[in-house]
């Protein structure tokens, strides 16, 4: 393991998912460390997540995002990993007290994308077409604006929901358009979805570096990887859902973007039924040093106009389709 009396580390191993997307993202941050530490030796440990496991049913019947990182955790605990990456939008906002978040790096596209190997758009679609998507968020959203189209579940990684999607099982699906860019898919996006008819994830396009809350130095290590602009606007998001209880079970989005004068941010978020029947939103700006208040202000809006009470309904709902679908 790294040597946590050095300046600067001497080997460091990352904690990832084994998917190809995944070990990308772990490849990209082991090259940006070997460019900032020449002399440190920088290894991968490969590992397969209960959500990578379970492909039968939605992450929100299954227990959301936190499956994709607790095995990661335990290697980070018992010394066999210094860090983890992950897609940002897979890590809990409320980290056990063990870990910490050490880097946001900078962030790749945040749009979700449509992909069809026949319409050009989702409104191109005709009623009854079937499209695949793995969030309630976006679930939510499609049905709002298109009530005529079937919304099917989509599980697997980036490449079965592709394989799914060119042997016919779906007309179109939509993805994040970050993982297809990064994995050089990005001629498979037919339209990127504007912010307004689809907003992302909290996270969605940056990458997250977790390690243990007691690693001063990895933290001081990890520093340089960390982008700004990228981490004010996650910050801003993320206090949006952990203010509302966000998570896989619940149609939330929240989306931050810096103003023209890159002191301050535009925050939008939104709860919703999954049927989109019902949609909240809400607006804030303010300074970007005060993003994690502003993610607040943003929650608290949405809860003066009864998001509680609907995400409780949604909440329930969901639970009781997990328990009859075991």
């Amino acid at each position: 393991m790294s040597d946590t009396t050095a300046s600067s580390p001497r080997r460091l191993v990352i904690a990832t998912r084994e998917s190809r997307l995944a070990l990308w993202q772990a490849e990209h941050v082991k090259a940006r460390l070997e460019a900032l530490y020449p002399d440190c030796t920088v290894e991968l440990l490969g590992m397969t997540t209960r959500g990578d496991r379970i492909l039968d049913r939605t992450l929100s019947k299954v227990g959301g995002k936190g499956l994709f990182i607790k095995e990661l955790e335990t290697a980070l605990l018992d010394g066999r990993a210094d860090l983890a990456v992950h897609s940002l939008k897979d890590v809990p906002v409320d980290l056990e007290a063990e870990f910490s978040l050490a880097a946001v790096m900078t962030r790749e596209d945040p749009r979700d994308a449509f992909v069809s190997p026949q319409y050009a758009t989702l409104a191109d679609m005709p009623p009854g077409a079937r499209v695949g998507t793995s969030s309630l968020r976006r679930e939510s959203q499609i049905r709002a604006r298109y009530p005529q189209l079937q919304v099917l579940p989509l599980r697997g990684n980036l490449d079965t929901r592709l394989g799914k999607l060119d042997r016919g099982e779906y007309d179109a699906i939509v993805l994040a358009a970050a993982g297809l860019t990064r994995l050089g898919l990005g001629d498979r996006i037919r339209a990127l979805l504007a912010v307004e008819d689809s907003l992302p994830a909290a996270g969605q396009g940056a990458l997250g570096i977790e390690v243990r809350a007691d690693r001063a130095d990895l933290h001081a290590w990890l520093a340089p990887l960390s982008d700004a602009a990228s981490l004010a606007c996650a910050t801003a998001e993320r206090a949006v859902s952990r203010a509302l209880g966000g998570s896989c079970q619940v149609p939330l989005a929240a989306y931050a973007e810096h103003d023209a004068d890159g002191a301050s941010l535009y925050l939008r978020a939104l709860v919703a039924r999954p049927d989109g029947k019902t949609v909240m939103r809400s607006e804030q700006r303010g300074p970007a040093a005060d993003a994690d208040r502003l993610g607040r202000l943003a929650a608290q809006s949405l809860l003066d106009e009864g998001a509680d009470r609907l995400l409780a309904t949604v909440a329930q709902v969901v639970a009781d389709d997990s328990v009859q679908s075991r």
